[in-house]
């Protein structure tokens, strides 16, 4: 007999017993001898005797129930007529099952007799009962306990048989419990211990294959949970019968079905505590059961059972210690009775530990997702209903399946449901009866093979919990990260610590003094026993080992890294938290000796892509670590992963935690980073990240399939030599390369360096660091180095693999198009040589691809390729100087506007212009040539500097021109009102002519001057023009012609005679007057006879005189005065109209001011 056996039944000291229930009595001990007080008064006597007398008994109650004949009133009227009766079913109860049908009867008997607590009583029930029915309900109770006893050596068949029984039973309790009105708090609370009861006889014990425990595990559990539930609406239980439940929970840890139903509980407590503190406007986290909490429970009530399920297990970081989970009296009564037993753990069932942890971890993570507002619906089927089949195949050779509970052929048998309804919201209802039924068996053989256990594919199969492109986003009113922490944080760091070296090791190099990992519980006493020691003397089974539960690790991992990931900005985290979430990392992102990419690698790095970009503070030690790390997962093609491992999503986790990254060494420079674990004389210096992280960012985009990750590693790539380049010319930093080939420097950049780093240990501060340049750029990594690593490799791809695939191709030529344009001292010309030649290459190909292939797609990335040749030969204008390059630039331009190249393959004929036929590939193809080639003609070479008489464009506006004007103030930089100071015209619908009429302040020369500001396709252009009469060396010559005076008279002027003008001939009075004459009466004759016009023409007469003497008197003044003036030249004009003169010599205006309107150039009068 083992020694320590004696040991641990005398241990008395429990840890995990203290808490917020220690000053409360366990009601353990009743629990325990529930059975020993249902004893009949029939035990007495012989079992023949009692089973006849019990089958009279019983078979004429049974036959008064109405399920095979009509209901009839019971002949039992008084209270001892009832309790004899109850004596007889309590022995009937407690019968072998060979009796299934007294037994049967039995329980009908007693189920409808708890009718008696519905609000409908049937006709069967005794009158006694009904009276008082409490009381008897609490004795029915107690004597059901018989039906739940194991009994041993029955057959399978059998067995089913008592399940089906137990599980009529358990829904009549349950149907009680929602139902009932009447209950006592004593009912409740004998129904509640008779619960804990049968579970505790049933699921404590080591679990054996298909016994009855096997088959209502998952049963029971329900019950209790979804009874005790009830309770806690409707009567609340108290402190001890919540320490009661913690005590015997803690006992069926080696059952996966509680984990499942725990699970279960709170996060359905869990989605109700979200619904009401954080309101509708919150993430909801769906469940399968939408009525498991009773809708009545009050928000207090929620809380508080919330709070008291989630501990009901105690620490789930203990599942990982065989010898604490064995530590009941169940395990240890088994140990005892069986000599071949070396210790407890042994037993074959804790197999399922490893699993049992990784459900555990789940569930616990499901409930940070939910308050952090990323929950998923998946998270109900992984920790609730059970494992997936693939989950099973490493747990054990000889692994095997729970049968159904019930069995298969009566799985959807409607007497079966939980509750009345057969379907609930979200998930069938008959479903929670067989939760178990796609689940591993807890009883493993004995011979298992000794890598059984943890199934690496475990936990990486609910990666798709992980995976961040399907996850919600963070809700914005999510909880804090330290609030989180306080609830889950002690149990996720220590499973987060599982397995690590700094629990396993007592190395005192691994401890420092501010080390935040906790100490074991130190010996009080001489005679005290330390946990940790139990096993000291015999080794755990293989599939029991530490390593077998990294699956629950890196679960456990991945939570921590997301509840960090999710701080908000301005949000404080303890430092404590801080330090021990940095150990943790630190130690999940430990690389082993064959160089695999763990469970815990994968979570971390799928958890963790934003963690460098929330500044937490001291987050930069993990650099390091994480640069280990990402050369596992990036480096390597066919890294060694789960086939439940989307290899796409965790190098793309990988590449945004690396671009994250990539800064850090130029802008720390020579800060060191803090060691986490170990101390050294010579730490490591961000600078002496560079190298690594260059080589890891090449290797990466050098094995890279995925589009999307390419994207991302050709953005990267691109922000490294732009950043080195301008860290170069800040620092004025001029490295040369070594006297070595340029050959040698492309085909060993990428093998020399990242090669040694790889293999130099699983350390990230390994030697490799502590190389001769400890505080220089390494010279592979300088601008120059990554601008001919980065244009060789990405050219490379463009005509190998991603000619091929177009969006890839677009990004690389941009790329490309980037390089280009980044100017470094020691630019090579053969490299950049060399990119021309493969860009020209690329367009060949894609140019000569079949007709099929075409698309706009492809001639998009044509297009592309032209604009990229462009800039190349723009920025480095002296690539046309080379005789081969200029050929094959221009046969690629000859190629895009023709179709075909006049020199074919070698031998063939050239073909002249005249004789090609014009086929270009598409039009867009034939316009971008055509680019390249005007490109190459007029602006190649054509910038001398921003802004002289070569260049394309000046950089005067009208801001800058105003600034030279003396009535503009020099300070004022106001666009709006600068524009109000021209005058805007459009000309041929593309070019825009601005007109400024006063003269700049530089100039001193008088002339009409008018300063244009063209804009154009080709540019814009500053002009200033003035109108000379005289040439330019002549301007200072100031000549007006003199007057020329008065002409001279050719002849005298005659003299004027003076002519009085008649208005009759004069021999008008001469002539006699006849009688017509006097047909007109005379003037004076009219007015005489009429008083009215005689006025009138007195008055005119007077006006006239008037106006007669006024003519007269300013005629003879004007004669008087009036003395002729010589003519003279008018004065010399200073001002003009600049804009119209301008306009109108240029054509746009016409002289002719009728036509005006009709000049074709009218689009010019408008004003803009």
């Amino acid at each position: 007999m083992n020694l320590g056996l004696f040991n641990r039944v005398n241990f008395k000291e429990n840890t995990e017993s203290k808490g917020m229930y220690s000053e409360w009595t366990s009601l353990s001990p009743v629990v325990q001898r529930c059975g020993s007080e249902g004893y009949s008064v029939l035990d007495k006597f012989g079992v023949s005797i009692g089973r006849e007398v019990t089958i009279n008994v019983v078979k004429q109650l049974a036959n008064n129930l109405g399920i095979t004949q009509a209901a009839e009133p019971s002949p039992l009227n008084t209270d001892k007529e009832v309790q004899w009766c109850m004596e007889v079913i309590c022995f009937g109860l407690s019968l072998p099952l060979t009796e299934h049908d007294i037994i049967k009867d039995c329980v009908n008997i007693y189920c409808e007799w708890l009718s008696s607590l519905l609000p409908t009583n049937k006709v069967c029930v005794p009158g006694p009962v009904c009276n008082e029915p409490n009381m008897y309900a609490r004795k029915i109770i107690g004597h059901c306990y018989h039906l739940f006893l194991p009994r041993e050596g029955e057959g399978q068949d059998v067995i089913n048989r008592q399940a089906v029984l137990c599980h009529r039973v358990l829904r009549t309790l349950q149907q009680v419990a929602q139902e009932s009105k009447i209950l006592e708090m004593e009912t409740w609370e004998s129904l509640l211990l008779f619960l804990l009861s049968i579970n505790d006889t049933l699921l404590a014990p080591p679990s054996v294959k298909d016994d009855v425990a096997d088959q209502l595990c998952e049963r029971v559990l329900s019950v209790l949970f979804e009874v005790w539930l009830i309770a806690c609406a409707k009567c609340f239980p108290t402190p001890p019968l919540w320490k009661t439940l913690r005590e015997r929970c803690m006992n069926w840890r080696h059952r996966i079905a509680l984990i499942e139903q725990w699970n279960r509980v709170n996060l359905a407590l869990t989605a109700r505590v979200l619904a009401f503190m954080y309101g509708p406007g919150f993430p909801e986290l769906k469940i399968g059961e939408d009525d498991l909490i009773p809708a009545g429970m009050s928000n207090n009530t929620v809380v508080q059972a919330w709070y008291r399920f989630l501990n009901t297990i105690g620490n789930p970081a203990n599942l990982t210690k065989p010898e604490i989970i064995s530590q009941t009296p169940k395990f240890l009564h088994y140990a005892i009775s069986n000599e071949t037993v070396v210790d407890p753990c042994y037993h074959s069932c804790l197999q399922a530990l490893p699993l049992i942890f990784l459900k555990a971890i789940k569930g616990i993570a499901g409930q940070v997702d939910a308050f952090l507002g990323i929950a998923q619906p998946s998270w109900w089927d992984e920790v609730v209903v059970g494992c997936s089949t693939d989950k099973n195949k490493e747990i054990g050779s000889s692994t095997s399946i729970h049968s159904p509970t019930p069995p298969p052929q009566r799985r959807l048998a409607k007497s079966f449901s939980v509750a009345p309804s057969a379907v609930s919201k979200g998930m069938p209802k008959t479903s929670l009866i067989g939760l178990t039924s796609n689940r591993i068996s807890t009883v493993v053989q004995t011979a298992s093979a000794p890598n059984s256990g943890p199934s690496s594919t475990s936990s990486i199969s609910s990666l798709s919990s992980l995976n961040m492109e399907s996850r919600a986003p963070l809700a914005a009113e999510r909880a804090k990260c330290n609030s989180i922490l306080h609830l889950f944080g002690e149990w996720l760091f220590e499973a987060a610590f599982v397995g690590s070296s700094l629990v396993q090791g007592n190395d005192p190099d691994h401890k420092r003094p501010s080390s935040v990992i906790m100490e074991g519980p130190k010996s009080k006493g001489p005679n005290s026993f330390h946990m940790s020691s139990i096993t000291d003397l015999t080794d755990l089974p293989s599939n029991l080992t530490i390593d077998k539960y990294e699956s629950g690790r890196a679960e456990a991992l991945g939570a921590l890294c997301r509840i960090f990931c999710a701080k908000k900005s301005g949000e404080e985290i303890l430092p404590v938290y801080l330090a021990r979430f940095y150990l943790a990392v630190d130690q999940g992102l430990h690389i082993s000796s064959d160089r695999e990419c763990g469970e815990t690698i994968v979570s971390i790095v799928m958890n963790s892509q934003s963690i460098f970009k929330l500044d937490l503070e001291g987050v930069r030690v993990l650099v390091p670590s994480f640069v280990s790390a990402l050369e596992i997962v990036l480096a390597d093609k066919d890294s060694k992963l789960s086939p439940n491992v989307s290899k796409v999503d965790l190098r793309r986790a990988s590449i945004s935690i690396l671009l994250s990254i990539l800064v850090l060494p130029l802008h720390f420079q020579n800060i060191p980073i803090r060691e986490l674990t170990t101390s050294s004389e010579h730490p490591i210096i961000f600078l002496e990240l560079k190298p690594k992280l260059m080589n890891l960012l090449m290797n990466a985009l050098q094995v890279e399939s995925d589009p999307q990750n390419a994207h991302m590693l050709l953005g990267g790539l691109f922000l490294c030599v732009q950043d080195s380049a301008a860290f170069e010319a800040v620092e004025q930093v001029t490295q040369p390369l070594p006297e070595t080939g340029t050959t040698n420097l492309l085909s060993s950049a990428s093998d020399t360096t990242s090669t040694s780093s790889m293999t130099g240990g699983s350390d990230p501060r390994s030697d490799y660091f502590r190389g001769d340049t400890l505080c220089d750029v390494h010279p592979l990594d300088s601008a120059h180095a990554l601008f001919v690593r980065a244009t060789y490799l990405v050219c490379h791809r463009l005509i190998s693999s991603w000619k091929t695939d177009l969006n890839v191709s677009l990004a690389a030529l941009e790329l490309l198009s980037g390089l280009a344009r980044i100017h470094i001292k020691e630019s090579d010309a053969l490299e950049c040589k060399r990119a021309v030649k493969w860009l020209c290459d690329y367009i060949i190909y894609q140019c000569s691809r079949p007709p099929p292939a075409h698309s706009k797609d492809l001639h998009s990335t044509i297009v592309a390729a032209f604009h990229c040749c462009s800039v190349w030969l723009l920025e480095h204008p002296y690539l046309l100087r080379d005789k081969d390059c200029l050929t094959t630039v221009l046969e690629v331009a000859e190629l895009g506007v023709s179709g075909t190249k006049s020199v074919g393959k070698p031998g063939e004929k050239i073909k002249m212009k005249d004789d090609k036929e014009l086929k270009p590939a598409s039009m867009r193809v034939r316009d971008a040539a055509e680019n390249l080639l005007t490109s190459i003609l007029e602006q190649v070479g054509y910038f001398p500097n921003e802004c002289g008489p070569e260049s394309v464009s000046s950089l005067l506006d009208e801001v800058s021109l105003l600034q030279h004007c003396n009535s503009w103030a020099t300070d004022c930089s106001d666009q709006t009102l600068a524009v109000e100071r021209f005058r805007y015209f459009v000309s041929e619908g593309s070019i825009m002519l601005a007109l400024l009429e006063e003269p700049l302040g530089n100039d001193q020369d008088p002339q009409p001057t008018v300063t244009l500001l063209i804009r154009g396709p080709f540019g814009r252009h500053a002009w200033t023009m003035q109108l000379r009469h005289l040439p330019r060396h002549r301007s200072g010559t100031k000549y007006h012609a003199p007057s020329p005076g008065r002409p001279v008279a050719m002849q005298d002027n005659p003299v004027r005679p003076e002519v009085s003008h008649r208005y009759f001939p004069e021999g008008v009075d001469r002539v006699p007057q006849c009688k017509a004459d006097l047909a007109i009466p005379n003037l004076d004759h009219v007015l005489s006879d009429d008083a009215t016009a005689s006025e009138e023409t007195k008055k005119l007469s007077q006006l006239l005189k008037r106006q007669i003497a006024a003519e007269a008197n300013m005629i003879n003044n004007h004669s008087q005065q009036t003395q002729l003036q010589e003519c003279a030249p008018p004065p010399v004009c200073h001002e003009f109209q600049t804009s119209r003169l301008f306009l109108s010599h240029f054509g746009f205006l016409s002289l002719n001011g009728d036509n005006e309107v009709n000049n074709p150039t009218d689009r010019f009068q408008g004003r803009f």
